[in-house]
């Protein structure tokens, strides 16, 4: 990646609004944006401080019109969000302005910015480290409080600093082993022995530690994929519709309304629920119908937990044990709608229709909203058993963080087991080091272009 050049996006999100940021980063981004600027009172953009406001307008370079009234923010390296010389141009919020605007920059020398290119800029100029990089990114997508404070927790370093310190621990032990490896005439003594191997258990310890956070973690980033399920008509969409309290899915006496899989956010509790309406699960002839049905079943094999739920005011039909089936290995809630209706089945046998051990059956009306509160703590409580209130310490919400921990841990093993069993000890150092190598993935001490494509282009353009 070259970084001797400028980039320029458009940072706001497409559309009307109040205003709209077009921003340059780079060595020519004061020059080019001085060329399509003029302010009343003629300052210059080239000669205004760091963090300077100024006032004027954007001019078509060619014809000198004015195109947008406009206000210009300088933020020179190193005092920026890249380290490199920043402008802003705060224009109005409208596609046209924004994209003459851009379209002006471009023509006097910036490149069009790649996804997340500005906080990959930041990265490689060391002001930020690769999981800050991806807290950035979690922070914009973040659906909850929760959700936000743990990704401000991981921006501000508390991830890097807990990896860097195991990382240091590690290296220290390293750095014992390889003084023994420059002077082989010194052997370890029995006691020097035991305090390696100590300390090398203790960084193991910390290391599962972080790792036990991930299960529950990841559901505040990713958000807790979960299927409303059962045959057609007992009530999913009108869950759904109570639950997110608005007419989201459309409600009918007629079997087969919903048809394909509908997908809504929803916050528990500071725990960010996709929640999906699928299909009735039945045998079908209608080909749109039978797709709808596919596409349920695939929802129950990718959810993280299942609400299954069945009308309690009619006897259990043959698409409900289908639906039994079906969710039998999956975390499932058993709900049994329409209590505000005479039952139609026996309240003592309803464990009977559970083909597996669970502490959830609940009943609920999900036109009246009754057990619904219940529900909502069922979820949780299945989910985040672990999980405190007021949790302190860092959590590892992203699947590659986890992955690097694992590959570190493992190779941490490895080396306990060489020490343990007397290997030679340039066996035990390279075990070590490839665990520090692997610790260092997370942070971007040790990285590939393939990693850094792979993280940044989950970003938009323009951050």
């Amino acid at each position: 990646m070259f970084t001797d050049d400028t980039i320029a996006a458009i940072s706001t999100p497409l559309g009307e609004g109040g205003i709209g940021i077009v921003r340059l980063s780079g060595k020519d981004s004061i020059q080019i944006a001085e060329k399509i600027f003029s302010s009343p009172k003629n300052k210059s953009i080239k000669d205004s401080r760091s963090n300077k406001v100024i006032y004027g307008y954007v001019n078509d370079p060619l014809t000198g019109k004015k195109i947008d009234e406009v206000l210009v923010t300088v933020m020179r390296s190193p005092y920026s969000y890249t380290k490199e010389d920043v402008v802003e141009i705060n224009c109005h919020g409208g596609m046209i302005t924004l994209r003459r605007t851009l379209e002006f920059v471009l023509k006097q020398g910036a490149r069009l910015a790649e996804p997340g290119e500005f906080t990959k800029r930041a990265f490689i100029n060391g002001r930020i480290d690769l999981s800050q990089a991806e807290a950035v990114l979690d922070l914009i997508r973040s659906k909850t409080d929760e959700s936000r404070r743990i990704a401000i927790e991981q921006l501000q370093g508390g991830l890097s600093k807990t990896i860097m310190e195991l990382r240091d621990r590690l290296t220290e032990i390293c750095v014992h082993i390889e003084a023994y490896i420059d002077f082989p005439e010194d052997e370890i003594e029995t006691a020097s022995r035991q305090d390696l191997l100590e300390e090398m258990k203790d960084v193991g310890r910390e290391l599962q530690v972080l790792l036990k956070t991930h299960d529950e973690a990841r559901f505040f980033r990713e958000g807790l994929l979960t299927a409303i399920v059962g045959r057609p008509n007992v009530g999913k969409s009108s869950l759904l519709n109570a639950l997110l309290k608005k007419d989201r899915a459309i409600v009918t006496e007629v079997p087969g309304t919903t048809r394909d899989v509908i997908e809504e956010y929803l916050n528990i509790n500071g725990l960010p629920l996709r929640i999906m309406d699928t299909a009735g699960i039945r045998d079908v002839v209608d080909i749109a119908e039978r797709e709808g049905v596919k596409r349920s079943l695939r929802s129950i094999e990718n959810a993280d937990i299942v609400i299954a739920i069945f009308d309690r005011s009619e006897p259990f039909k043959d698409e409900d044990f289908e639906v039994l089936e079906k969710v039998k290995n999956k975390n499932t809630i058993f709900v049994l709608n329409k209590c505000d209706l005479p039952s139609a089945i026996d309240q003592e046998a309803i464990p009977s229709f559970i083909l597996h051990p669970s502490p959830f059956v609940l009943d609920i009306s999900a036109t009246r909203g009754d057990g619904l509160a219940e529900l909502k703590d069922g979820i949780l409580n299945s989910c985040l058993k672990n999980w405190k209130e007021e949790r302190e310490g860092v959590v590892i919400t992203n699947l590659r963080h986890k992955t690097a921990i694992e590959n570190a841990q493992a190779a941490l093993n490895r080396a306990i087991f060489a020490l343990i069993e007397n290997q030679p000890l340039e066996i035990l150092a390279l075990e070590l080091r490839d665990s520090m190598d692997r610790l260092g993935e997370i942070v971007g001490v040790i990285t590939t272009e393939d990693i850094l494509n792979k993280i940044f282009n989950d970003f938009c353009i323009g951050k």
